[in-house]
This record gives structure tokens, sequence and C-alpha cells, in this order.
């Protein structure tokens, strides 16, 4: 099957040079989240050079550019992230990381990279009505980047009445616009739990208190929970991740350690998973007499799109990526965004765009498909066309 194409993908496709090169520089000089100063002086600098009036340091390295267009209308919020994964790439490509233990392998780099074209196209086609407002946020990475810049005043600065965000899919078809109109991805928290008991050698375990035995009922306790505690109606996932502790073959040490994340589509079933965790660490103390203290950081909130906003998107997408490649999904994804916040403030869509590759999210052999960058700033000048003028009223 041919490449997505259309009058405005090949518009924005006269720039494809120009847009490769800038998505691998900013691959090739990853910044984790909040330290995204290279990557804000390049957008803001960017923007500022098309006369985009531009708004830095917004939740500490956020970058606000505000476009106004042709026509009284409707202001629309358009957000790309930044940051890249604290990873050390293993792609050998010629524009891979510079900075060893940093990596864009989430694809953030093709997110600013898109946000930009789509800036660019709006500039030199001023003939759209309402204000576009390009939000390039830090630290999507569970850091807390959108709740940074809401707090730092973002929709009081800049009253957005909607906001979308693209988010890159391997998994799907280049081109390939999926949509959930309603949950579609769930909500997480981190945990983090640390046993403190007596330890001893390994020959004598009754003279300690054995806290690695302890850290794997631990374990298998947070793992019934999901089957045995939450309602069948409800989806949700708790993992275990880390489990740290000892350090040689003969001594039972006297600390260890777990981390880990819990998923969920629901307010109610987060809070009875922390009850039932909560529950489970006080058992476990008791049975092994050793001290445990769990912890949670509440990182992502659950991702409701807007039924008519994600709608659409779907209609907008279709003249730009073909009506075969908008596909309307109805299962949540478990995995987690934090543009989730900015949609529990102003109504809006996040979707994913497919592109080229075998390699997921998150991989240190991950990289973009380069072909998708015009696509997807043909969708969010697509997007800002169709939604800037429409029901506006002054």
């Amino acid at each position: 099957m041919q490449n997505p194409t259309s009058s405005l993908v090949d518009e924005i496709a006269k720039t494809s040079d120009a847009l490769t090169a800038m998505r691998r520089d900013l691959h090739t000089h990853p910044e984790i989240g909040l330290e995204e100063h290279r990557t804000a002086k390049i957008v803001s600098e960017y923007l500022e050079a098309m006369g985009v009036t531009v708004h830095g340091g917004i939740g500490i390295t956020g970058v606000v550019g505000v476009l106004e267009g042709a026509s009284p209308g409707k202001t629309i919020g358009l957000r790309a992230d930044m940051d890249a994964l604290p990873m050390t790439e293993k792609t050998n490509l010629p524009w891979s990381s510079k900075h060893h233990g940093l990596m864009h392998a989430c694809g953030h780099d093709a997110h600013t990279t898109m946000l930009l074209g789509a800036a660019r196209h709006l500039v030199e086609n001023p003939d759209f009505a309402g204000t576009a407002v390009f939000i390039f946020q830090p630290a999507e990475e569970g850091l807390g980047g959108a709740r940074a810049m809401i707090a730092d005043g973002l929709f009081d600065r800049f009253r957005c009445d909607e906001i979308y965000a693209i988010h890159n899919d391997p998994s799907g078809r280049l081109g390939e616009v999926r949509v959930n109109p309603f949950i579609a991805y769930a909500g997480a928290d981190f945990f983090d739990v640390s046993i403190a008991g007596k330890g001893a050698h390994a020959a004598y375990p009754d003279q300690g208190n054995d806290v690695l035995s302890a850290g794997a009922a631990l374990i298998e306790g947070f793992n019934a929970i999901i089957s045995r505690s939450l309602p069948s109606s409800e989806q949700a996932v708790l993992s275990v991740a880390r489990f740290t502790g000892g350090t040689a073959y003969n001594v039972l040490p006297d600390e260890a350690q777990l981390g880990g994340t819990m998923r969920f589509l629901s307010d109610d079933a987060a809070r009875l998973i922390r009850r039932r965790m909560k529950e489970v660490c006080q058992g476990v103390a008791a049975q092994f007499a050793v001290q445990v203290d769990l912890n949670f950081q509440q990182v992502f909130s659950v991702l409701e799109n807007d039924p008519g906003c994600a709608r659409s998107v779907m209609e907008l997408a279709r003249p730009v990526v073909g009506p075969e490649r908008v596909v309307e999904i109805s299962t949540p994804d478990m995995g987690s965004e934090d543009f989730a916040d900015m949609l529990k403030t102003v109504p809006g869509a996040y979707f994913t765009l497919g592109h080229g590759g075998t390699v997921p999210l998150h991989n240190p052999a991950f990289d973009i498909d380069d072909d998708m960058l015009p696509i997807g700033a043909a969708l969010f000048s697509a997007i800002m066309r169709g939604r800037g003028g429409s029901d506006y009223q002054n």
C-alpha cells in the first residue's frame, strides 16, 4: 500500500529534509525532563525567527508560542513533549545519542519536530481562523511536566478552548491515526517499599529477621490484589519491577527495597489498590517482624478524551491520511501519558500516528521513521484549521 498522501502532506513534505535534520539533531542531543535547555532554546529560536510570539520558562523549561490567524476564532492548543529517557542508546545510527545514558527512546524528538513543522506551515499559510497555541512540554516521562506547566499558569495565561496531542506508534502502519473517544490511557502510580530487619549469617537465619523472605511475600501478596480484590468489571495492572537487597552469598541483609507501578482506569480502583497494598505491607511486617514502609508517587491521571474532540480528529484526519487509515479504538491502553492532566483542565483529544519500524517504544534500539514527520505536521495543521473556526461565537 502506498504511503498516505494529500495536498497538505505533499505541501509540508517539501520541507522534509529540514524536518528530518531537525529531528535527528534533537535525537543526537537528548535531554532529561526539566533539563531540556538546549531543546527549548532551539524551539524558541525557530518560532521567533518565523514571527511567532514566544514565552519561555513555563514549568521550568516549557515553551509556548502564540500565532494569531487571519480571522477571529477559538484558541486551540497543540502540544508536543520534548524530554528523553535515562537509557543508553544501542542503534549505532549516525544520529544516535551523543550523551551516554540518555536517549530519545519514545519519539519526543519527532513530536517536537512535527509541531514545529505545523507552526511553520501555519505561519506561511495564515488564512485560518482562531489562535494557535504551540505548547512544548518538558518532563512527560514521569517527572510531572504537564502539572508543572499548569501550576505555572499555562491555561491562565493562554486560555485554550481545546487542546490536542500526537504520539508516534511503531505498531501502526505509516500514517495510521488511532483515536479512542473515551478513556484512552491508564492512570499510574509509582511505588517504593523499604524493608528493614535484622541481618544475620546465612547459616543461622533464626538469628535475624529475613527481609528478603519478607520482600518475596510482599510480591506474592501484591500480585494477588488485582485478581482477588478488584471487581472483575475493573481493569488494572500491578507490577513489581525492582527487588534489591543483599551483597554476599552468606549474609542475610538487614534491608531490602521493592519498586514498581500500578495502572488503573478509575480513581475507585486506584484507591482500592493503594489500600490493599498498605494492608499487605502491614500483614507482612507482622509476619516477619520487620519494618515495612510504602510510599506512592501519584504520577499520571487517567487520560480521558473528549468524545466530540476525538471524533473531530477522525474527521479532520481522513482527508490528510486517507479514510482507510483512520481507526477508532475502544480498548484503553494500560500505558500512561501526562497529557491527561491538561485534558482534565481543557477538553481535547490525544491520538497516535503510526510509522514504520518493529522496535517498541522505550527500547534501546528504537528510532523514528522520519517519513512520519510531514504527516504529523499536516495533522496538527489540519486540526488548527478545522477547529479554530468551528462553532466560534464572539
